[in-house]
């Protein structure tokens, strides 16, 4: 049986870093095709695919007989990952095709199949298919299967066709590439659409009228939810507002200010009135911005305090109004805030449409909140006027799926059979563009909301979507976006996100998309998924937001699909205690179904590849033994048990440089791949003794791979699991002296001993200063420590105070010995010139060097060193020393030197290869001419 790359070593903080830059590409990312919760970066998903399929030099000793050629190998393959992970790179042909032939080589020309039978937001299918793999995707959620569909089934249907809209393929002369037809038309039916609604229903989105008179395009409406206040001297309409700004960029504030006014038509006789602010010395305070809090409101009349109860009391009867607040109108380079005036409050007193789509918001579930306050439908969450506008885009789907199939008979096209009876032809085609139409619509939904709130920070002022996280808040001043402008939250804006995430898709090779129980799917193919996080997040509860606006226009070409009046929720697999009565239901549901899943996957199982699970688990118990997580466990646990081997933990962290905050805490990452491989059905059962042995015989060999992979000391502990896992899960079990069966929390505690035992015995490697100074960092970290205690701590390794002090690796005063911080070493050091040199000199100057100037100059100077003719400088043993000292910062809780430590250990491919591209530096002697003879 064959390593594979995942199961040895990866280039984990390039993947890292390109998965978190990845959070910040907008244009034509994938993700915009259409909203999923918690989804699996696109950069992540692509090298664990590739590292599962390809070979690692250790398994090909014909080829790679030596540990120096294996590590040569390995860094080359390293090096076509990281070309892979980066964002600009997903449609560079020589990229993949340097990656597919890895892959076709790795697996005798014929790759296995890829299942995720997760499949949500559709990261892995998607990038299994860009790596030329027959991708299968699979879930119960049918908005997941429509994104899939949408992903990776749809464009390779109507791959390298042009588009059908009448003079468009015609106006260009190019060829069609891909899905670029494709997203052609729905920029244009998606354009047809906005100016068709416009026609119809324009007059309700009147333009704004500025101070001279001129007339420009609203962007926004600004609302406040109301309640009559309770105290009976007051009983005005009071407003409920978070915050009364608008926008904070400086020079250019703009808040809300309310005053009282006399109205004879309402029974208390007044009412709040509002205009726009800007003098930043009257702006709102932390004190007074808002009337609501999270324990009450405040009456803006008459300070009345009024309890969350009661405004709940009066949503569940149906007593909560809504009164306009501004007017965000288009400016020149600037938004322009406008008071409410009476046009504007009257062009949004529309009738509730007929025909909505019909939803019940659950009693009870995961991040709701709103049918405290009333909103017992979908439907309730949103405007007269903005039901009347989804409600007429809606029907538009439908009529455009007609012009596109008007148009496709008209440019050639036989009819052929509808889109989800496998239809290739006109027909098929209509329904497409019809499917991505309306995921424009569906999209609109997140902006196009009373839940939708108005962003007032310095960096934009823009609509902020309902979904920010995953759950539906209540929200009580709201801003209701305008679909025909062309800002945030608008159908420029949507037809624009759909169609760009479009045209870039791969577009090729033997996709399938089903709906499915994860429990029933019996493909035999290689496993790569993402399954659901416990309780974190309720997908189906969600996602039935979108699922009523989707059923609505798309029914009619999904009528198996979207049959259903709501997404299917009993076998989803999320520990829901509304849906399993109560905790200890809901754990016992979620993990019997996750146990069922995986033990059908391993029955199918291909022995040669192994399978790999993306897991994230936010739930830890803290205790004397300290922080551990028991969903992190009980996963474990559960895949032991189940009969798989764990070959390979990795964490995947996708939040950016922060990371770092992590020191100290025990923290997960935010995500683990784990690699695994079903167990023999032979496996013997051993004792705790010999399970030890083997950890201590093997593990250390496993680590110093990591060590020497572009892996970051801070994500050592955790990617150490992987080869200590794999040695407890080999086994059928393993027996602790009583007798009982050894835990996965107990076979990690011995896991971490002996990680700590290997990285205290690399000390031998170092020479006598730096193991005098490793042990010294250990006690008193950069503190001061008495001389007498250095002085034997010294003599035990065969050096002296005096020396190091000499070559300014401590100081030594007044009876006192302090070690010398990377960024006190000596600008002027001169490592040619050193007679004592040692790795810890070699490492305290590269950290300073590194944060002071840069990759360059620290790579310059690991190259003077290496080029000393002593060879006493050793970049693997500098990496090393990083790691140690990490491991022992991050454990004293010196988080300013972890962060050293971590950062040149994973910035050390990068350095050695810039000594590589540094001149060579020569000694003096080098040049000097041999005389003539006389």
């Amino acid at each position: 049986m064959k390593r594979k790359l995942i199961e040895v070593a990866l280039p984990l903080e390039t993947i890292n870093r390109e998965s978190a830059r990845e959070k910040s590409i907008r244009h034509g990312h994938p993700s915009t095709l259409h909203l999923w919760w918690a989804r699996r970066p696109l950069a992540a998903a692509r090298a664990v695919l590739f590292a599962q399929l390809v070979d690692d030099p250790s398994s090909r000793p014909n080829e790679f007989p030596t540990e120096d050629s294996q590590r040569a190998e390995r860094e080359r393959l390293h090096k076509i990952i990281e070309g892979l992970v980066v964002w600009e790179n997903i449609r560079d042909e020589r990229v993949l095709a340097e990656a597919r032939a890895e892959i076709m080589k790795s697996c005798d020309g014929s790759p296995p199949p890829i299942l995720d039978p997760f499949a949500g937001g559709g990261s892995i299918p998607l990038e299994a298919q860009r790596l030329g793999l027959e991708a299968h995707a699979s879930d119960l959620n049918p908005v997941a299967v429509l994104i899939n569909k949408a992903l990776i089934e749809i464009p390779p249907k109507f791959r390298d066709q042009p588009p059908v809209f009448p003079g468009l393929g015609e106006a260009q002369i190019r060829t069609w590439r891909g899905a670029e037809g494709l997203a052609a038309d729905v920029r244009a039916y998606g354009a047809w659409m906005r100016d068709e609604a416009e026609k119809r229903i324009g007059h309700i989105y009147p333009k704004a009228t500025l101070s001279d008179g001129k007339h420009a395009t609203v962007i926004a409406w600004i609302w406040a939810r109301t309640v009559n206040c309770p105290n009976p001297a007051c009983g005005i309409e009071m407003p409920l507002v978070r915050s009364w700004w608008l926008g904070k960029k400086k020079g250019k504030e703009a808040y809300v200010v309310p005053s009282i006014v006399r109205d004879p038509l309402h029974p208390s006789g007044l009412r709040a009135a509002f205009e726009i602010g800007h003098d930043k010395s009257q702006a709102p305070t932390a004190s007074n911005d808002g009337t609501v809090a999270r324990n009450g409101a405040m009456c803006v009349s008459c300070d009345a305090a009024v309890d969350l109860k009661y405004i709940r009391a009066e949503g569940q009867s149906g007593r909560i109004g809504q009164q306009l607040m501004a007017v965000v109108a288009e400016g020149y380079r600037q938004r322009t805030y406008l008071a409410p005036g009476d046009v504007q409050a009257e062009a949004a007193r529309v009738d509730r449409p007929a025909d909505l789509p019909h939803g019940e918001i659950p009693e009870q579930a995961l991040g709701f909140r709103v049918r405290a306050y009333g909103m017992d439908r979908y439907s309730d969450l949103f405007t007269n006027r903005q039901l009347t506008a989804l409600v007429t885009l809606s029907d538009l789907v439908g009529e455009a799926r007609d012009l596109v199939l008007r148009d496709g008979l008209a440019a050639g096209r036989t009819p052929g059979e509808p889109l989800e009876g496998g239809g290739t032809g006109a027909i098929a085609y209509a329904d497409a563009v019809a499917t991505y139409l309306g995921f424009i619509v569906s999209r609109l939904t997140d902006y196009q909301s009373s839940i939708t709130t108005w962003a007032s920070n310095p960096q934009m002022e823009i609509l902020r979507n309902i979904f920010a996280r995953q759950a539906i808040p209540m929200t009580w001043d709201f801003a209701e976006g305008n679909p025909f402008a062309e800002s945030s939250g608008s159908l420029v804006k949507m037809t624009a996100a759909v169609a760009n995430a479009l045209e870039r898709l791969n577009g090729s090779g033997q996709s399938v998309v089903s709906q499915d129980d994860a429990a029933s799917r019996s493909l035999a193919a290689v496993l790569s998924t993402d399954p659901p996080y416990y309780d974190n997040i309720g997908y189906s509860d969600l996602s039935d937001f979108f699922y009523v606006w989707l059923r609505r226009s798309l029914r009619p070409i999904y009528p198996r699909l979207l049959s259903t009046m709501l997404v299917p929720k009993a076998e989803e697999l999320v520990a829901n205690p509304f849906r399993h009565e109560g905790q200890e239901g809901a754990r016992i549901f979620f993990e019997s179904g996750f146990q069922r899943v995986f033990a059908r996957a391993r029955d199918v199982a291909n022995s040669q590849f192994p399978n790999t699970v993306y897991y994230a688990f936010k739930q830890s118990d803290t205790s004397e033994a300290g922080t551990s997580s028991s969903g992190w466990e009980t996963l474990l646990e559960g895949m032991v048990r189940g009969g798989w081997a764990i070959t390979a933990t990795w964490p995947m962290r996708t939040e950016g440089s922060g990371r770092m905050r992590d020191v100290g805490s025990n923290a997960l990452a935010s995500s683990i791949v784990l690699a695994l491989r079903p167990r023999p059905t032979e496996a013997p059962t051993t004792d705790r003794r010999s399970f030890i042995s083997a950890l201590q015989a093997e593990l250390p060999d496993a680590l110093r791979k990591l060590q020497q992979g572009a892996i970051a000391p801070v994500d050592l502990p955790q990617a150490a699991i992987g080869p200590g896992m794999a040695v407890f899960s080999r086994y059928a079990k393993v027996l602790e002296p009583d007798g009982s069966q050894m835990t996965v929390r107990s076979a990690l505690a011995r896991i971490n001993e002996i990680l700590d035992q290997v990285l205290s015995e690399q000390e031998g490697d170092f020479d006598s200063t730096t193991r005098f100074a490793i042990a010294w960092y250990r006690q008193h970290g950069y503190n001061t420590g008495p001389f007498g205690d250095a002085d034997n701590l010294a003599r035990a390794r065969n050096t002296s105070v005096e020396r190091m002090d000499r070559d300014e690796i401590l100081t030594s005063r007044a009876g006192k010995v302090t070690l010398i911080k990377p960024s006190n070493t000596s600008t002027g050091y001169d490592l040619l010139a050193d007679e004592h040199i040692s790795t810890w000199e070699i490492l305290h100057h590269t950290i300073r060097i590194l944060e002071t100037e840069g990759v360059p100059a620290a790579g310059a100077f690991l190259a003077t060193g290496q080029s000393r003719p002593d060879g006493a400088v050793d970049p693997d043993l500098v990496k090393e020393l990083a790691f140690l000292l990490f491991s022992v910062a991050e454990k004293n809780g010196w988080t300013k030197d972890a962060i050293s430590f971590n950062t040149v250990a994973q910035s050390w491919g990068d350095v050695v290869d810039a000594s590589k591209a540094a001149p060579t530096p020569h000694q003096q002697g080098e040049f000097d001419f041999p005389e003539e003879d006389d």
